[in-house]
């Protein structure tokens, strides 16, 4: 049955349906809704913790003791939670964990920007991200089955749109899962230095599996347009693409943003005169793609300051308002007193007179 439901309950139903047993979470701006969505259902035990390291912490112990958890924060949270959040990258999981980290790109409630997308380069964990409510559903539930294969947390993240937009969601029946045994292991559950150096390598065996993994997902998806422009993209800022340039381009989705597919991202940058990279916040996307030898077109060509300035020109030249996309104009960008190039945009303003 669809149902009508923004991100965040949708990430709840996605963990609802995957069997999750113990979500611990701390409130905050845009992912409190996860928690308070989850909590209506009894089969799971729900908490507000007094952090977001505790929140972590108990969701590692769920998992451990063989239960699917969850843990859910925000950006900023994200800093408070990265301690357990390294280590039990080593440690793995028994019970299939997710942890959801919402961003919140221009601050519509948060003290700063983060990208949470280094983290999991960081800490060497998976992260999904989903375009709508549809997929945060349909990622939370696949990421308690990719937790359990890779015995690695899966993150999540989200940002301010994708939390709080709406669009239709399929809802199925809860799947219990039954609690997987415990089994003493100090070798793999107890990070002292001895025992951390010896998982250090599962960890990095772990990251060439899940590096395979990526490039054979459906997770990443590629549309063809027959276009010889591509854009690769992610989360929400796929929807804004789609609804930009339509099918006029080829689509590169990157539903896992990390680890990214390098094949798949090089196949497809080879099919295309021109490759452009839109993604919220940091050109995490754009930096991959040079380190793969890619001429890729992403924040350094056209960014927010670029259009206060072409603002700001017009006003200062004999422009005003017209309501429509109707003016063309074209401003230089000067570095110490020399034109170094050039940039041109669509403004809804026309000449005076």
């Amino acid at each position: 049955m669809a149902k009508l439901m923004i991100g965040n309950a949708a990430v709840a139903q996605g963990a609802y349906e995957a069997g999750v047993r113990v979500v611990a979470s701390y409130p905050g701006t845009p992912s409190t809704e996860i928690t308070e969505s989850i909590v209506q259902y009894p089969e799971v035990y729900v908490e507000w913790a007094p952090n977001e390291k505790v929140a972590c912490e108990v969701a590692v112990g769920a998992s451990m003791a063989g239960a699917r958890s969850m843990t859910c924060c925000k950006h900023v949270g994200f800093n408070v939670m990265a301690d357990p959040v390294f280590t039990v990258s080593y440690i793995g999981v028994n019970g299939g964990m997710v942890i959801c980290v919402a961003d919140d790109p221009g601050m519509h409630s948060s003290q700063n920007e983060q990208d949470s997308r280094h983290y999991a380069k960081a800490a060497k964990i998976a992260m999904l991200e989903p375009a709508d409510s549809g997929e945060c559903r349909a990622f939370t539930k696949a990421a308690f089955e990719l937790s359990e294969r890779f015995d690695t947390p899966f993150v999540i993240r989200l940002s301010t749109r994708v939390s709080h937009s709406q669009s239709l969601v399929d809802t199925e029946p809860r799947e219990e899962i039954e609690l997987k045994p415990y089994e003493k292991n100090v070798q793999k559950n107890v990070m002292m230095p001895a025992m951390a150096i010896k998982r250090h390598v599962a960890v990095e065996e772990r990251a060439k599996k899940l590096a395979e993994f990526a490039e054979t997902t459906e997770l990443n998806k590629v549309e063809d347009n027959g276009s010889r422009i591509g854009v690769i993209t992610s989360g929400i800022s796929y929807m804004y693409a789609r609804e930009a340039l339509g099918d006029r381009v080829n689509y590169l989705k990157l539903g896992m943003a990390y680890p990214m597919p390098e094949k798949k991202i090089r196949d497809f940058a080879a099919k295309c005169d021109k490759v452009f990279v839109i993604e919220e916040l940091d050109p995490f996307i754009e930096e991959h793609c040079r380190t793969l030898g890619l001429e890729v077109t992403g924040k350094n060509a056209f960014t927010p300051h670029h259009l206060d300035y072409m603002f700001d020109y017009a006003r200062d030249n004999g422009y005003e308002p017209s309501g429509k996309a109707c003016g063309r104009l074209v401003c230089s960008v000067v570095d110490a007193g020399r034109t170094t190039g050039y940039f041109e945009a669509w403004l809804p303003v026309t000449k005076k007179g």
